[in-house]
């Protein structure tokens, strides 16, 4: 496997734009933007010896709903991996473009708290390129350690729409969907760009009107790694040093918007979901297990 270690904090506009070029006509005929579909690369990207910043840790605690603690929150090392998962995904090598490319689904196993002082190093790499119902799915794995100690792990589902393949196995057993209990969080047509400010990811769908109906959206829409940040903040407190969160992403959060947070305590942990208060459609369904 080729492994690569990228130095120094990229920045992310740049990359977001060469996201966007393969999904431009007639750019995306030019050989080297081109995605033509195929086989993932045997690729792994690296940072190394990385100091976390606690300014930037506690601006994304307060765009997410975290209360300030001693230890990073539980969803903040997805923010140290996204350069990375980029990085993939905008390389030559990548089969697909990432711009249209849908984030199905992410599981997260902290298996310590993490010190905002200690030094990390993150790995990622895309694998398991498999049939879909709608298309075919990939996953980005993540590896967050410290002194050689593996702290951290997270995969995110992937799906490219397509020909889609009726007998595919189901990525998960099947999540409930937990009705509102009371809980309504009023969503700001900001959200989009304050999320994309702390974590990078500045895909036009998130950011304005205008920009989301150039890709099929009547209007922006949250990042989903916000909305599973903001539901683990909900209930961080019963998370225990050693915790599993996975979650599948459902219909999209039109911004601004209102979205119910429901939570159930079960054996091991709890199931939790965000709905909409009117209908009680799913936009995301999980499960958090503590060991």
């Amino acid at each position: 496997m080729a492994e690569r270690t990228i130095e120094g904090q990229s920045n992310p506009l740049p990359t977001m734009l060469k996201a966007t070029l393969p999904v431009l006509p007639g750019v995306n005929l030019i050989p080297g933007i081109a995605k033509k579909g195929g086989e993932l690369p045997d690729l792994t990207l690296r940072r190394n010896d990385i100091e976390v910043d606690t300014e930037h840790v506690a601006a994304y605690a307060r765009v997410c709903g975290f209360e300030p603690s001693q230890t990073l929150p539980f969803t903040y090392p997805h923010m140290l991996a996204f350069p990375l998962h980029m990085g993939i995904m905008t390389d030559a090598s990548f089969p697909f473009p990432a711009i249209g490319t849908v984030h199905v689904g992410n599981t997260i196993t902290q298996h310590r708290r993490i010190s905002p002082t200690e030094r990390l190093a993150v790995s990622a790499s895309a694998v398991n390129l498999r049939p879909h119902a709608k298309g075919r799915v990939f996953d980005l794995v993540t590896t967050v350690s410290a002194a050689g100690e593996t702290v951290w792990e997270s995969t995110s589902n992937y799906l490219r729409v397509g020909r889609g393949d009726d007998e595919a196995r189901p990525e998960h057993d099947p999540f409930d969907v937990v009705a509102g209990t009371g809980i309504v969080w009023k969503l700001s047509g900001s959200l989009g760009r304050e999320y994309a400010a702390v974590s990078g990811d500045h895909n036009p769908i998130h950011l304005y009107p205008l920009s989301a109906k150039a890709f099929g959206f009547k209007r922006q829409i949250a990042h989903g790694m916000w909305s599973k940040a903001r539901c683990v903040a909900a209930f961080a407190n019963r998370l225990g040093d050693e915790a599993t969160v996975e979650v599948e992403f459902k219909k999209p959060i039109f911004l601004p918007g209102s979205v119910a947070f429901g939570s159930r305590v079960v054996d091991g942990g709890l199931d939790f979901s965000l709905t909409n208060p009117g209908n009680g459609a799913p936009h995301l369904v999980g499960r958090a297990r503590t060991d």
